[in-house]
């Protein structure tokens, strides 16, 4: 009999089920949460839904082989996982140090995964069956599917199924694929046959049996030579949609060759209310509870994913690669039901935390050409400017929102993941949507992401020019006055993206200068593999252009310009100091309020001066931006997040 509804993830649970043996063991780095926001959760439920039954394997101790082992062999294959994050980015921060907490753990624990879990977890199973099939999917092989740098080691490294000895890889979102995947192993098909499932990567030794595919430079060329790889970037770049995208294919040697199938279609509405429908327990499974609570499920519990895919594009995001350009959306009665599901939690405090997804505010494809051609492979939707053929449109969001709010027993809901402020710009009716935003579904401070200040860098990042931010943040402000409320802005930041030198940086250390605001966090930029930014930063070219890009590489230099966004932490007065001073900018040395920091051994009443010059800047500084200003609260003060003021309310 069958204690809970979970999907078996012990010995015991597989036996009450009165499973022999599994279909597929689902090897993950993750605790298992089922939760439509993590992986194997949404791939093992929809298998299930098929008939097919899956055991789940959390976080084995990947030094012993018995581990791997505790369900015996699967009838159909292993799936391997690295979990809802590369396990390098889990692991380590953007100056390669070891982080102490594991989100995606309990209790937080650093160390119950391995670095490079694909590679480990998979030749951990190849150690003790040699013949059964390996499919890997998730985040760390999606991009690292094909050739490419690694930032970690410095180096670039083959294709991920190669250095795993698995078998398969299921990019992107996985539900199509793996359905096909398990159908024909059920049908008897051989893993090594299985090459023409789209949304999958292959390894073959015979040329002559690859069809209708575009060859991309072969990998010892593309290591010799980083153009190569930044030519072939952009030909990757442009194949990334479904509808358009082609096969694609690299070299390894005369006899080893890795070929991309085309991407996956995406869901239609219908599919994913169906996936998002399937009977999830929302919950931690309690084999892993029992460890202690899951750090990143907490965060997510209680928010809504409305949809998938972003057309945003920007430079330094790998969605382009793993959920692509075409955005697919849940419907409203969908959504409606899970926040009705919510409400019965005895955890819920009626505060919905976030209705979004990639860019909370996207809910149908760019344009009406996308759904039947596909994403263009020469244009963005968004950048530099909006394209003429794009369709601005927040009236089914607004809608939605709406609904949510009149769920019985929810009182509050948050837009927490970020809305893509050109895009509401580019929305005649645009008015409408702020007015909502402001009235119902900001706590206080709404995040942002402008990213940079200079028009160079933001090029290089695939965001609009500033003048488009200033433009949002004066009619922010303008409706929050309208409407009589305090809200504020808090825009991300980033520093040391390929493309700003010194002088950039300055620039945004002067703007921050002017808002009275020093942000707490300050994104170094990480270049995380099967970006167009991380091509940048391993090239130094970009790959739209083929022209040369200039990249802080050197780790003192982007110490420099990640000081100079929190010029006044006296802990960085010495880097801002030296930052000034190669960038020739020693005009912001001193006492005037324009002045970042004062001149070294400046006591007394300069700098009591100083300090009076500084208060008086800020305040007219202030003044002229008071939507920056109410999320900086000066340097004294502690700044509250978003979550901490739901605690408060709580």
């Amino acid at each position: 009999m069958q204690k809970n509804g979970f999907l078996p993830a012990t010995p015991e649970e597989l036996r009450e089920r009165g499973i022999g043996q599994p279909d597929f063991v689902y090897v993950t780095g993750d605790a298992y949460v089922d939760h439509p926001s993590f992986g194997p959760a949404i791939i093992g439920r929809v298998l299930e839904s098929h008939g097919y039954t899956v055991a789940v394997l959390p976080q084995p101790d990947w030094k012993d082989p018995g581990s791997i082992q505790i369900y015996g062999e699967p009838r159909l294959a292993f799936l391997v996982s690295s979990g809802n994050m590369d396990s390098m980015v889990n692991h380590y921060s953007v100056s390669k140090k070891r982080r102490k907490t594991d989100a995606y753990t309990p209790g937080g624990l650093m160390g119950k995964r391995p670095d490079r879990a694909d590679i480990v977890y998979s030749n951990l199973i190849r150690s003790v069956y040699r013949h059964t099939p390996i499919i890997l999917g998730g985040i760390e092989a999606s991009l690292r599917r094909l050739a490419h740098y690694d930032y970690w080691s410095d180096s670039f490294k083959r294709s991920l199924l190669l250095d795993s000895g698995a078998d398969l890889i299921s990019y992107g979102m996985g539900e199509r694929s793996i359905v096909e995947i398990a159908d024909a192993l059920a049908s008897g098909i051989s893993i090594q046959d299985l090459t023409f499932v789209d949304g999958t990567v292959y390894k073959t030794s015979r040329k002559e049996n690859i069809y209708d595919a575009v060859f991309l430079p072969d990998y010892e060329s593309m290591r010799a030579d980083k153009r190569l790889y930044a030519e072939s970037f952009s030909i990757q770049q442009k194949n990334a949609d479904p509808i358009r995208g082609k096969r694609l294919v690299e070299a390894y040697s005369d006899h080893t060759f890795i070929v991309q199938n085309p991407p996956s279609r995406p869901l239609t509405r219908e599919e994913m209310d169906d996936v998002y429908g399937l009977p999830y327990q929302r919950a931690v499974h309690p084999a892993c509870l029992a460890k202690g609570e899951v750090p990143a499920f907490s965060e997510i519990k209680f928010s809504l994913t409305s949809c998938r895919g972003c057309f945003g594009a920007c430079s330094f995001c790998a969605l382009t690669f793993h959920q692509g350009r075409i955005v697919q959306t849940r419907s409203g009665e969908s959504l409606v039901r899970e926040a009705e599901l919510m409400t019965q939690d005895p955890d819920f405090k009626g505060y919905i935390h976030d209705v979004g997804g990639p860019t909370a505010d996207f809910r149908h494809p760019a344009c009406g050409k996308q759904a039947e051609h596909g994403a263009c492979p020469e244009r963005q939707c968004l950048f530099p400017k909006p394209c003429p053929n794009l369709k601005a449109d927040h009236g089914e969001y607004i809608s939605i929102l709406r609904r949510l709010r009149a769920v019985p027993g929810v009182k509050k809901v948050f837009i927490r993941s970020g809305i893509r402020f050109d895009y509401v710009l580019a929305d005649s009716r645009s008015e409408a949507f702020l007015r909502e935003l402001c009235e119902y579904h900001v706590s206080g401070q709404l995040k942002v992401a402008p990213e940079h200040v200079s028009d160079a860098v933001l090029k290089y990042m695939g965001k609009p020019s500033h003048s488009v931010y200033e433009d949002f943040s004066r009619r922010y402000r303008a409706m929050n006055e309208k409407l009589g409320k305090k809200q504020y802005l808090v825009p991300y930041l980033m520093s040391s993206h390929p493309g700003s030198t010194l002088r950039e940086a300055v620039k945004l250390a002067e703007y921050c200068r002017d808002l009275g605001y020093m942000p707490e966090q300050v994104q170094d930029f990480y270049p995380t593999p099967s970006t167009l930014s991380t091509c940048m930063y391993y090239t130094e070219l970009d790959p739209r252009t083929m022209k040369p890009v200039y990249v802080p590489k050197n780790p003192h230099e982007k110490a420099m310009q990640r000081a100079l966004i929190q010029y006044r932490d006296p802990k960085n007065r010495e880097l801002v100091l030296e930052a000034l001073e190669k960038s020739g900018r020693t005009d912001l040395i001193g006492f005037g309020p324009k002045c970042l920091i004062r001149p070294e051994g400046s006591r007394g009443k300069g700098a009591e001066s100083a300090r009076s010059a500084g208060a008086r800047g800020k305040t007219r500084d202030r003044g002229r931006d008071k939507e920056h200003a109410g999320a900086s609260r000066g340097q004294g003060k502690k700044r509250k997040t978003i979550r901490n003021i739901h605690k408060k309310k709580h």
